[in-house]
């Protein structure tokens, strides 16, 4: 008996090895339980105010009560808004931008040192250029969650594009492929999967831009509640607003992974 839980725990920790769903299943749910449960133990400690920690129940109550009594579903949808229409545009542009980077070298030349200059500077400094060329509408808050994720982007796609075999690409040189058919039939779908965990990665980065989008001028979104609520002390509403952020980006990045799977079957073992 001790032999085969000997064994068990050794298939468990394997590295790089596959689990059941089912226990899988279980590390994630303890994952997710054992910080929400230390959470409730230092809030009902006594250890800490209320203002500074409010406990699970306090901030389910704000959920509640924001729900009910102000515009929740209305934040949390313009808040979405914003973010993916940032994103959609970062893609637009970063996906073929990032291909050639990646296939051509003096496209790569030309763009990626500009490219590395501008990813460094901080999203928050672009503001007040922004809202001078853009304005203070809704303009304003895609613009800089396009800016804090666009140039991340094209040299993540440089990047998947480049890890491309070149065994492919000279194999179907061999057979007489012209460029624009090895860069649409063999480079493009061969970092297929590689670009859609990019462009999973990158959704992410742009939901961590929507307090920063949200500072312009904003009366509305999630982002825009949490900072006004830090001005009259509201920790608990504070709380909810990053848990929520987190809930839809969570939502966002499990469709991400299924479309993965459902695209690229065979990458995935069961």
């Amino acid at each position: 008996m001790s032999a085969q839980r000997s064994s068990s725990r050794s298939r468990l920790w394997v590295i790089r090895g596959q689990l059941p769903r089912r226990q899988y299943l279980t590390f994630a749910a303890l994952g997710l339980i054992t910080p929400l449960v230390g959470w409730w133990l230092l809030a009902s400690s006594g250890l800490m105010d209320k203002v500074f920690m409010p406990s699970p129940m306090d901030v389910l109550h704000r959920v509640y009560t924001w729900a009910v009594e102000a515009d929740l579903m209305g934040d949390a949808w313009i808040s979405t808004w914003r973010v993916t229409a940032g994103f959609v545009l970062s893609a637009l542009i970063a996906l073929p931008l990032g291909l050639y980077i990646g296939t051509y070298r003096p496209v790569q030349a030309f763009f990626e040192p500009l490219t590395d200059f501008v990813r460094y500077m901080p999203a928050v400094a672009f503001i007040p250029l922004v809202m001078l060329w853009v304005g203070i509408d809704e303009g304003s808050k895609i613009a800089i969650i396009w800016i804090g994720t666009f140039f991340q982007m094209v040299l993540m796609v440089a990047e998947d594009v480049r890890r491309v075999p070149m065994a492919q690409i000279e194999a179907a040189q061999t057979m007489g492929a012209t460029r624009s058919e090895i860069v649409t039939h063999v480079i493009l779908p061969s970092a297929k999967p590689a670009l859609l965990d990019t462009l999973r990665v990158t959704m992410g980065w742009a939901w961590t831009y929507l307090v920063v989008a949200e500072l312009v001028a904003a009366n509305s979104g999630l982002g825009y509640a949490i900072l006004k609520a830090q001005r009259f002390l509201q920790t608990d509403k504070i709380f909810a607003g990053i848990i929520l952020i987190g809930l839809i980006g969570m939502v966002i990045d499990q469709l991400f992974r299924l479309a993965h799977r459902k695209a690229f079957p065979w990458l995935h073992h069961k």
